[in-house]
């Protein structure tokens, strides 16, 4: 949910006043830290996941499901392991926006070993249970995107109604209490009272009823003249959503931006593919996704600012909410590919570029910085500009976007990272974890292959409305840009040196350095020497330390152009100018398409191959990657197509799109039954799912001593 600062919540009109001092004084902060740490080199791979879960209390004898309004307690509870022992914890947990949801993370970043792949999944079940042991006997914690009658009459335990007369209430919803909102923080309400009061008025999201035989329209609360549409007005609808989430430490500045970069047009993509959300306050919709819900549910822009009335009071008409996709790329190579006009505050990008900040990454500030700041507490209004960044971070962490470039923390061991939001959460652990890994594997193969993704921010924008159609996984194409015709040629290359390199010798340390190459060190140092990239691939050993292509010139995080990449996707000229982009299916786009594209998943297998991989964590990987082919070709449904199966089958379905308590609670039931492994669900995850990874808590003692005799342990 972004920064958690202690203290006393401002009013709205006491917040309003101080805009533009949390302003002057965030972009001092960025520029203070930028230059303290933008030479930054060496930090290895780490990296780690994000789950958010709902708390759901089943009352079997009323067939009825609702959200249990239990996170504070449960919170004071699980924290109780981490105040008690901060570094040895195997789990994290955060408060997240609802009064029934939790964020649990591990205890510590995963790295750069490929054993670790072997570990996330162990670690997502030692979550879920570690809530479970404290749950009642009619409790569930869950990993779903969206509570399907979230905002119906009762959906609470215990029982709270809304308030949409009362002054004293935050969100004055018809449908969605106060009570949902966690109670723990000031933050949470505070953005609810204040998003509403900058817009001037309760936020508006509206969904495409799914239209069946026998729906009623209007749809109860309609707005007038749009009688197929289902209303929510609140903040609860979007941020009370789960989801997962990635973040990737990047070994420096350079490779931070590229990551960003070439991770925005798979964001669409990766959404499509984990669709989970059909379902908005007991009625089905035309949406498979929360994406644009969450983006309404924090849309504070005024009037003038969504270009409904002329500019007056604000100073800008902006084109999207401040939850929403990247408005721009970072890198010298995405440069080109910003093609829609980015609104930024003039004199906020002057002091930026003034403070030697290069013309991308200040515009990217600068568009951050259009926005207000909506929660302020007393305590942190004064700050050491030259020390703290909280001002700074308030305005980046409401900044909601698709992917999210992450300074260092001052005085912190932590590098420069990026932060991967679109995932919708998945039912079970093996599909969170099959979507962790993939996306993580498929970092290396874009830093291995010197891959170029770009694709205009048009199209990326477009790309994330289509994402969130019904079905979309199976019925709808994407841009997406064409392999030119090195990238087959380039990935060959290094899966054959580093093929040659592991035959010459099968003894001593490797890491994946980004370019397809060992280079033998193991520490993560930027450039190792060429008598170091002699060294060779080994069983089991094999660490990816996040190198990018090519070394930096420690000024201002540029490419000096020293990289192997000389070839790279990054120019067009080897296009004979076809068309870059073409409208491809997730099939072809995960799987392949002849003579376009070779396909995610083949490329992530043909980096493997130039890796030694424990035989166990080569099995979990395996069953990752054809779980994420059969579904990218349709053979697997999607979650949300699933539960739309689920509710249009179901023997109390009346054909009026309408989701009853008892339709919500079978529901509920068995998606309990399929992340406890009790019930089967071919079409979701195939046959016998449950038997097939072997992830493990720990790396087995016998693969420690081998990486302990290769110089390549890291911390536990």
């Amino acid at each position: 949910m972004g920064l958690l600062s202690e203290g006393s919540p401002l009013s709205w009109e006491e917040t309003k006043a101080l805009a533009d001092h949390v302003r002057e004084h965030g972009v001092n902060q960025f520029i203070n830290l930028y230059h303290r740490l933008k030479d930054r080199q060496g930090d290895i791979l780490k990296w780690g996941d994000e789950v958010e879960y709902i708390i759901v209390k089943f009352d079997d004898d009323q067939k009825v499901a609702r959200v249990a309004l239990r996170a504070q307690d449960l919170l004071a509870q699980l924290n109780e392991k981490e105040l008690a022992d901060p570094n040895g914890v195997k789990s994290l947990w955060r408060p997240e926006y609802g009064a029934y949801m939790i964020e649990g993370t591990p205890g510590k970043p995963f790295g750069g070993l490929m054993a670790h792949f072997n570990l996330v999944e162990a670690n997502m079940r030692y979550r879920r249970e570690e809530v479970t042991e404290l749950l009642a006997k009619d409790e569930c914690v869950m990993s779903i995107t969206n509570f399907p009658r979230l905002g119906a009459p009762n959906f609470t335990y215990p029982l709270a109604q809304p308030r949409p007369e009362d002054p004293l209430s935050s969100a004055r919803s018809l449908y969605f209490p106060d009570e949902a909102i966690f109670p723990g923080h000031p933050r949470f309400k505070t953005l609810t009272r204040n998003i509403r009061k900058r817009r001037g008025e309760k936020v508006s999201i509206k969904l495409k009823v799914f239209k069946d035989t026998k729906t009623k329209l209007p749809v109860e609360g309609a707005p007038p003249g749009e009688p197929d549409v289902v209303l929510l007005d609140a903040m609860g609808f979007g941020m009370g959503c789960c989801c997962l989430q990635l973040t990737f430490q990047a070994c420096n500045i350079t490779e931070a931006r590229r990551l960003y970069d070439q991770l925005a047009p798979l964001c669409p993509i990766m959404l499509a593919l984990t669709a989970a959300s059909p379902i908005y306050r007991g009625y089905l919709t035309e949406s498979d996704c929360r994406w644009n819900v969450i983006s309404s549910s924090v849309d504070c822009r005024t009037e003038e600012e969504r270009g409904l009335a002329p500019l007056d009071q604000q100073k800008f008409k902006i084109a999207k909410s401040r939850y929403d996709s990247i408005d721009s790329y970072l890198s010298p190579e995405g440069a080109k590919y910003n093609d829609v006009p980015l609104t930024y505050d003039e004199k906020v990008y002057k002091r930026l570029v003034e403070g030697g900040i290069d013309h991308l990454l200040a515009q990217h500030v600068a568009h951050l910085f259009i926005r207000d700041t909506v929660s302020l507490f007393s305590e942190k209004v004064h700050q050491n500009d030259n020390e703290d960044t909280d001002h700074f971070e308030n305005i980046q962490s409401t900044n909601w976007q698709t992917m999210r470039f992450k300074p260092p923390p001052p005085n912190s061991s932590i590098g420069w990272r990026v932060e991967f939001r679109p995932c919708e959460a998945q039912i079970s652990d093996f599909e969170n974890a099959a979507i962790v890994c993939f996306v993580v594997l498929l970092t290396r193969v874009i830093l291995s292959y010197q891959l170029n993704f770009l694709t205009p921010i048009s199209k990326v924008d477009e790309n994330m409305q289509t994402a969130q159609k019904r079905d979309a996984c199976r019925k709808e194409k994407f841009w997406f840009r064409k392999s030119s015709k090195t990238t087959e040629q380039r990935a060959a290359k290094a899966q054959a040196q580093a093929q040659a390199q592991a035959q010459a010798q099968t003894n001593g340390k490797a890491t994946l350095n980004g370019n397809g190459l060992a280079n033998g060190n193991g520490n993560g140092s930027e450039n190792g020497d060429q008598e170091e990239q002699q060294q060779p691939l080994t069983n089991g050993s094999a660490k990816m330390n996040g190198h990018g292509n090519g070394t930096t010139n420690g000024t201002n995080g540029s490419s000096n152009g020293s990289s192997n990449g000389a070839d790279s996707d990054h120019t067009d000229t080897d296009d004979e100018e076809n068309e870059l982009f073409q409208l491809l299916s997730i099939n072809e786009i995960f799987n392949g398409k002849p003579n376009v594209f070779p396909g995610l998943v083949p490329l992530i297998r043909s980096y493997l191959q130039s890796m030694e991989v424990d035989t166990d964590t080569h099995c979990t990987i395996e069953q990752y990657l054809r779980f994420i082919q059969k579904r990218a070709a349709g053979e697997l449904i999607t979650t949300a197509t699933w539960m739309r199966e689920q509710v249009l089958s179901h023997p109390d379905y009346k054909q009026d799109s309408v989701v009853s308590e008892r339709i919500n609670y079978d529901l509920l039931k068995r998606i309990q039954g399929i992340q406890e492994g009790k019930q089967v669900e071919p079409a979701l995850l195939g046959q016998d799912y449950h038997s097939k990874t072997k992830t493990k808590d720990f790396i087995p003692p016998a693969l420690q001593k081998q990486l302990a005799k290769n110089g390549c342990c890291e911390e536990k």
